[in-house]
């Protein structure tokens, strides 16, 4: 049963992690289907495959990104400044704590992750907890816990992971169908080029499908973090000090990042990063509008 939090409802997000849910789970039974049609043979090894690394992905899927981001958990002891700011927020909200990790690295920023609000993790940056003031900091930890709250940074993580299972699910099936199939030369070489065509399809259609779904969750995740805190003002300064230091941040450390910012409070882009153009993130600009209207509503 799912957990309700005083984080505001958001129908607009539901449906749209609905939609996009649907859309890459009916891509990806077609996806198989192809597989299977076209490597009749192969495809009990296809659907075992794929079924383990659903189920891997599902059970693992926080601790996977941790040690991806180089995430650690700290103690109350170790960061009580981060943790006692997670315990306030989390009273606030009347959510189950999650637990509380800090990544090394001088990128400034904040992620959660998780399959559900009791296998959560909520992980800082030494760089973000060094530039922010405590209220700056709540803001940004607000943010985090709204995507825990409303499940979906559970449904990014999903989503995301499917478009790795088309490039695994690919190699097996040319590892698995065309190599043992070198008598047949003419249908080896269109198993070549027809595979690996239908998986960039399948990763390109999910990739647009997960960025139409992720910038509208990072607005929804700063409209129930400002809502939540009622410090909208707080949540816009960490926006823009933490956009701000982005440039001064080395060029390797944020390529690094880079294939993490869909999870991210704050894209890491490098100079001649093409990721400007399908961006998991909504402008800077569009973000402090919403805070400003947040604002003045509160206000009034």
């Amino acid at each position: 049963m799912a957990r309700t939090t005083r984080y505001a409802p958001d129908r607009g997000l539901t449906r749209r992690m609905a939609t996009t849910m649907f859309l890459i789970g009916l891509l990806y039974v077609v996806f198989m289907g192809v597989l299977i049609a076209l490597l009749q043979n192969a495809w009990p090894l296809i659907v075992l495959f794929a079924g383990g690394m659903f189920v891997v992905q599902f059970w693992f899927s926080d601790r996977i990104a941790a040690y991806s981001m180089g995430a650690r958990e700290v103690t109350p002891e170790q960061a009580p400044e981060l943790h006692g700011a997670v315990d306030r927020l989390c009273a606030l909200a009347d959510m189950p704590k999650p637990r509380v990790a800090i990544a090394d690295t001088d990128v400034p920023n904040a992620f959660a992750t998780g399959r559900s609000q009791d296998k959560a993790l909520v992980c800082a940056t030494t760089g973000l907890l060094r530039r922010l003031e405590p209220e700056e900091l709540e803001g940004v930890l607000a943010h985090e816990l709204s995507h825990v709250a409303h499940r979906d940074v559970a449904v990014m993580t999903f989503a995301s992971f499917l478009g790795v299972l088309a490039g695994s699910l690919t190699r097996l099936a040319l590892w698995g169908g065309i190599m043992r199939g070198g008598d047949r030369n003419q249908n080896t070489a269109i198993l070549a080029l027809i595979i690996p065509l239908v998986s960039v399809v399948v990763y390109v259609i999910s990739f647009l499908l997960t960025r139409l779904l992720s910038r509208y969750r990072e607005l929804s995740a700063d409209r129930g973090a400002a809502l939540l805190t009622g410090k909208p003002s707080a949540l816009a300064a960490a926006l823009t000090k933490i956009s701000g230091q982005m440039s001064r941040i080395p060029t390797r450390d944020l390529r690094r990042a880079e294939p993490f910012n869909a999870f991210f409070f704050v894209p890491a882009f490098s100079g001649d990063s093409l990721a400007r153009l399908f961006s998991s993130h909504p402008t800077l600009e569009q973000r402090l509008a919403q805070l400003a209207t947040i604002t003045r509503h509160l206000n009034r």
